[in-house]
């Protein structure tokens, strides 16, 4: 075993005296991050090069993911609570994360259609589709959507996990209660309406947004509160966007190996809007 001296050490490399060196008995940046873990996951199925540019794609979207749900619950649960401001700052942080997202598809979009199709057969049936973090956030932008559980019954855990999401209120379903909590007259049947289901257009919940731009001092929370949601609605459909040009580069119009028809499944996506009063407002502002 080498004796090391961190400070003669240091000192006769050129770094500085108080850099730590020795981790036999520390936690280090490697083990603090688990990056063991983290670095041994990108198991390619073939042995062909751009492979590990498609794997290390979807997995960081997946961490990126596990960070927009981290922070949009919590938004919804501060919502609720009528506690508006902490939520502000959680859904800026949503709208960058979206953008590292949407920035990604640039990166695959370097993999070539006959690059790809070297190695596209070794993925069966598994596919982007049965994102289960991805159906979660658009559970809780509200694009709710009980057949897509289907995919995911080979996994116990996860499908309640979905089934729960499913009826829990959206953060447009926390937003709408805001309003109520406000005394901004909404029809009963919005605040009691099944969450299982997609969220429909209300008159009542276009006047309340309505009267909050048109008296912004008054409204000021509701007022930054709808901004912040226009901001992640707007992120969340370029990256949708994004997703189908980048898919209809690589195979163009084949059908993806979940079973779906691609480039026309996720261009029929687009027309899912989210927080729809939010955007109709404006026309008659």
């Amino acid at each position: 075993m080498v004796n090391i001296n961190n400070n003669e050490t240091n000192s006769k490399y050129g770094l500085e005296e108080e850099i730590h060196t020795d981790f036999r008995k520390e936690m280090s940046y490697a083990s603090y991050l688990q990056l063991d873990k983290i670095l041994s996951s990108q198991q390619r199925l073939s042995d062909h090069h751009d492979e590990m540019l498609f794997i290390i794609i979807h997995q960081a979207s997946e961490l990126w993911m596990k960070l927009i749900l981290h922070e949009v619950n919590a938004a919804i649960q501060c919502i609720l609570r009528n506690d508006l401001e902490p939520s502000f700052k959680m859904l800026s942080r949503v709208s960058r994360i979206q953008q590292q997202l949407i920035q990604s598809w640039s990166v695959l979009s370097t993999l070539t259609p006959a690059e790809y199709m070297e190695f596209r057969d070794k993925l069966g049936h598994a596919s982007g589709f049965q994102s289960y973090q991805n159906r979660l956030i658009e559970f809780a932008f509200g694009n709710k959507n009980a057949h897509t559980l289907l995919v995911f019954q080979h996994d116990p855990e996860i499908y309640e996990k979905l089934k729960r999401a499913l009826h829990e209120p959206s953060i447009y379903d926390a937003a709408i209660k805001a309003l109520a909590a406000r005394g901004l007259p909404i029809d009963q049947e919005v605040l009691d309406r099944d969450w299982s289901q997609t969220y429909q257009p209300n008159a009542s919940v276009e006047e309340a947004w309505l009267t909050v731009y048109r008296n912004v001092d008054q409204y000021w929370d509701l007022y930054e509160l709808a901004e912040k949601l226009v901001d992640i609605g707007s992120q969340q459909q370029l990256w949708r966007y994004n997703h189908m040009s980048t898919v209809e580069r690589i195979i163009g119009h084949k059908k993806g190996t979940g079973g779906s028809s691609g480039v026309t499944y996720l261009k029929r996506a687009l027309d899912q809007h989210f927080f729809p009063e939010l955007w109709t407002l404006r026309t008659k502002l």
